[in-house]
């Protein structure tokens, strides 16, 4: 047996019937590409660390004196502008034959993307430099993009359903080590004050893993699709027309869009669910500010929240992987009915009387709730992907990830915008708001067919 079969097999538990239906090419390089695959992601997750804008960016923020104001934008920024793009791109990317290079474009975009914040860093000040980085994250979400709709199809077309869940998971635990290392080198050597240099350096340690996934990913060996134009999402090669006898090709993208969501039950059903899931995703900031107000200072400083994310996704990522490749349903549902308690608990803890943070059983309250959120967030991510993967196939998996990546886009800023205006009243607000939106998508989720491999 080869090293890279040894290898792999130590790592993942294989699903001989699956890989058993994979085309000759595809089957004899499985191993290859699944290290690949997870080498390039955690890669990529180690340096979403060093760009993290719940965190990094706003303690940059802080250390440059740029008007809190923009801070408020750094989230919506990340993540919207990931996902709303995906729509207009995804006829695109469809007409390429070999996906991996969308995501080696997209991971060189948000190389230099960031290696433009590490300069801002170093060298800006002030308003200037707030407006430079708001716009550096901007491009780098839309690498960001890329990779978001390439990555599923590439995993779907080289990895066995299976073996999808796990693959995520160790590359989640492995940048999860990364983690814990760049939170205990923030702590040592940066303190409570770490400085702009400092986080310049942090920065363009970032720029440099981009540019690492996308060499890395370069050397997997995909078995090329069809590509040239397409047609609408969510029919097949062999669909003629649509339902009511019009061509495919004759309707436009929206159109094509909203007749994937009106029509495909399933496909519909998932993406509200997804909606629903945003509490891991959304509350980890409020708990910071809510820590913040609370009067908490020492461990849970940036460093103290780094670790935290790092240890969640070490512990994560190989718990929720094959968790996932049983039932990516049930662990959406149960990492959000997770992070809703662990709000729970927080905002009744918080509300006693004689409560403070300042003091060492407060910060880590606080540290320890961040944490659990980040772990939950962590489940309910390598869930939502696998389950994504493994409902559909070919350039149909391609248009469900674009379809409900954009449709999140809305979601996200919808849900945003009310979760900041109740925090206007009470950071406790929103996150009583976020708790109960998670408390809703349990059991929405539950109702979710089933469509993992169980190994």
């Amino acid at each position: 047996m080869e090293p890279t079969e040894r290898i792999y097999s130590a790592l993942v538990k294989r699903n001989p019937e699956t890989e058993a239906a994979l085309p000759e090419g595809v089957r004899s390089n499985v191993a290859r590409n699944g290290l690949r695959l997870v080498s390039a992601s955690a890669l990529q997750s180690s340096g979403d660390q060093t760009v993290n804008a719940s965190t990094v960016l706003p303690w940059l923020f802080h250390a440059l004196g740029v008007p809190p104001a923009l801070v408020g934008v750094l989230v919506p920024i990340r993540e919207s502008g990931s996902m709303l793009p995906q729509a207009f791109l995804t006829p695109l990317i469809l007409r390429v034959r070999y996906r991996k290079w969308v995501f080696v474009t997209g991971a060189l975009v948000q190389a230099l993307s960031v290696a433009v914040m590490a300069a801002t860093a170093a060298l800006g000040r002030g308003l200037t430099a707030g407006v430079i980085i708001v716009v550096a994250l901007t491009l780098f979400s839309l690498g960001r993009c890329l990779g978001s709709i390439s990555s599923k199809d590439v995993q779907g077309r080289t990895v066995p359903g299976g073996e999808r869940g796990q693959i995520n998971g160790l590359a989640t635990t492995a940048a999860g080590i990364v983690a814990i290392t760049l939170g205990l080198g923030i702590r040592v050597f940066g303190g409570e004050d770490l400085s702009p240099v400092g986080l310049a350096w942090v920065l363009a340690a970032g720029a440099a893993l981009w540019v690492g996934v996308a060499l890395i990913y370069s050397g997997v060996r995909e078995p090329a699709g069809a590509g040239g134009p397409t047609d609408a999402p969510g029919e097949s090669d062999d669909d003629s027309e649509d339902h009511d006898g019009e061509a495919p090709g004759r309707r436009g993208w929206f159109a094509r869009t909203y007749l994937l969501l009106r029509e495909d039950r399933s496909f519909r059903h998932f993406v509200s669910v997804r909606g629903l899931l945003l509490v891991s995703a959304l509350s980890p900031p409020f708990v910071v500010t809510l820590s913040v107000q609370s009067g908490t200072s020492g461990l849970a400083g940036l460093g103290g929240y780094v670790i935290a994310s790092g240890v969640a996704a070490l512990l994560g990522g190989r718990l929720f992987g094959r968790f996932a490749d049983r039932s990516s349903r049930t662990l959406m549902a149960a990492g959000a009915g997770a992070a809703s308690g662990v709000i729970l608990v927080l905002v009744l803890v918080v509300s006693l009387p004689g409560f403070s943070g300042d003091n060492a059983w407060g910060s880590l309250l606080f540290v320890v709730c961040y944490f659990l959120l980040t772990l939950m967030h962590t489940g309910v991510r390598v869930g939502r992907k696998t389950y994504v993967v493994d409902m559909a196939e070919g350039d149909l998996r391609t248009t469900y990830v674009a379809v409900s990546n954009s449709a999140m886009g809305v979601v996200l800023l919808v849900v945003g915008g009310i979760s900041s205006l109740l925090a206007l009243a009470g950071v406790v607000w929103a996150l009583l708001f976020l708790a109960a939106l998670g408390v809703v998508g349990v059991v929405a989720g539950g109702r979710l067919p089933e469509v993992s491999h169980r190994a």
